[in-house]
């Protein structure tokens, strides 16, 4: 794997990493547990355009990575929507 691979799956963690913040899921650096959805859609749209803006340009072990990241988020983020409109409803 070379450097830009490199710099790049380290991009999409940090991605990844700052989107399970915003969903409550992970603790940030300070030790607080955050939620932002509006934030958290806004990394996983940003994940998605390098998805898009990448095809054809990364080895399949990115794209299964990103793809499989997007995923997970996607799954947590209609999880938390749903949780926190159950809560506004009651």
């Amino acid at each position: 794997m070379d450097k830009n691979d490199q710099l790049l799956m380290q991009l999409i963690y940090m991605f990844h990493t700052s989107a399970m913040q915003g969903l409550g899921k992970i603790a940030d650096p300070t030790g607080q547990v955050g939620y932002n959805l509006e934030y958290v859609i806004q990394t996983v749209d940003l994940m998605e355009m390098l998805k898009v803006k990448t095809k054809g340009n990364v080895t399949d072990e990115i794209d299964k990575l990103l793809e499989g990241m997007l995923s997970e988020l996607r799954l947590n983020y209609v999880d938390e929507k749903a949780k926190a409109e159950n809560k506004v409803e009651k």
